[in-house]
């Protein structure tokens, strides 16, 4: 069998995956007539999820898993694109690393609004000018993102899914790497990739920006400038990548929530997240947290906020196992607001899969 015969046995393949395709979408939108009459949310996370889970464990190689989450995570959005258009808004600038979450949970066919601040993503979602909207929560070596937690005192909106990113930096420019002169980045971005620079890097000028977007942006301009950004940065602004995953910490990983006006209903492997305030007294903070314990619920994590409404007075946000569904915690929250002057159910959300 020579290569014609090979490529005219793909060109097969790819016809029936085609059909198949259009199938598959013919059945999503008799679903998404179902949902308009009962008025059900298009986008439902944990029921994706499912899919790409079902599908990543059918799978018997050689295709890899990782990219055939990808191409469900296209199918599905495609499809729910023509269930009803939806809006994201994320934390800008174009091409920033929640850009890059915002894609990898809605994949590229719904419509992207970048906005300043963390307070615009909440205000453009609660005002119905954008569907959902994409936020840093956390990451994995700088740790809590404040601006956001600040955000879900105020704000009714709920936490729809957690969304995992690896943050990885690379080197781009139009010329190549003798030929450049300045390295233009973030300067967050320039530190977490400061033992890199330093091993590689002689008699170039280090320039900060704004954003790593704005940097690959001024790269895109031609001469003999570089930018350290993301991949997403590189592609949208047309540059050549010349060295790739130069952070000084390999497995430095982001955490984002996506937020919008539903939960996710139960899949049996959850988070739940709440806010909540003691009463300003001794052991008050042991005692809720002992609550938790007696319904044998596990933290993974807590941090604590200043409430902005009295000196010395805070709020603590947890994430702990489990849904608002479930009994024990539904009985650990009844117990908790007797004990505390605030209890604020932020979202139940499926767990992050293993695709970071």
């Amino acid at each position: 069998m020579d290569i014609n015969d090979l490529r005219n046995k793909i060109d097969a393949l790819d016809e029936e995956i085609v059909n198949l395709l259009n199938k598959r979408t013919e059945i999503v939108l008799e679903i998404g007539k179902l949902k308009s009459k009962s008025d059900s949310s298009i986008y439902v996370p944990h029921r994706e999820q499912e899919i790409i889970k079902r599908l990543t464990n059918l799978n018997k190689g050689p295709f890899p898993n990782d990219g055939l989450a990808h191409v469900y995570n296209e199918i599905m959005s495609a499809c729910r694109s023509l269930e009803k258009p939806i809006s994201v808004t994320f934390l800008g600038p174009e091409a920033s690393f929640t850009h890059i979450a915002s894609i990898k949970n809605f994949g590229s066919s719904v419509t992207y609004k970048p906005m300043r601040s963390e307070a615009e993503v909440f205000r453009e979602v609660e005002t119905g000018r954008a569907d959902y909207g994409v936020l840093a929560i956390e990451n994995s070596t700088e740790g809590a993102v404040n601006p956001t937690l600040d955000a879900f005192v105020k704000s009714d909106l709920k936490i729809c899914t957690e969304i995992l990113v690896q943050i990885s930096h690379y080197l781009m420019a139009l010329c190549s790497f003798d030929e450049i002169k300045e390295i233009h980045s973030h300067p967050q971005v320039l530190a977490q990739c400061r033992t890199w620079l330093d091993r590689n890097v002689r008699d170039i000028r280090i320039v900060a920006e704004s954003s790593s977007a704005e940097a690959a942006k001024l790269a895109s301009k031609g001469g003999n400038i570089a930018a350290i950004g993301s991949s997403l940065a590189a592609e949208i602004y047309g540059l050549n990548i010349l060295a790739e995953k130069i952070q000084d910490i390999p497995n430095n990983t982001t955490r984002f929530f996506v937020i919008g006006h539903h939960y996710s209903k139960r899949t049996g492997n959850d988070k739940t997240s709440v806010l909540f305030s003691v009463k300003h007294k001794a052991g008050a903070l042991a005692h809720a947290l002992n609550i938790l314990a007696e319904y044998g619920l596990n933290l993974s994590n807590i941090q604590l906020r200043p409430s902005g409404m009295k000196a010395w007075e805070y709020i603590f946000f947890v994430d702990l196992d489990g849904h608002v569904d479930d009994e024990p915690v539904k009985m650990a929250l009844d117990s908790l607001e007797k004990d505390s002057v605030l209890v604020k159910v932020l979202g139940s959300y499926p767990k992050a899969g293993n695709h970071v």
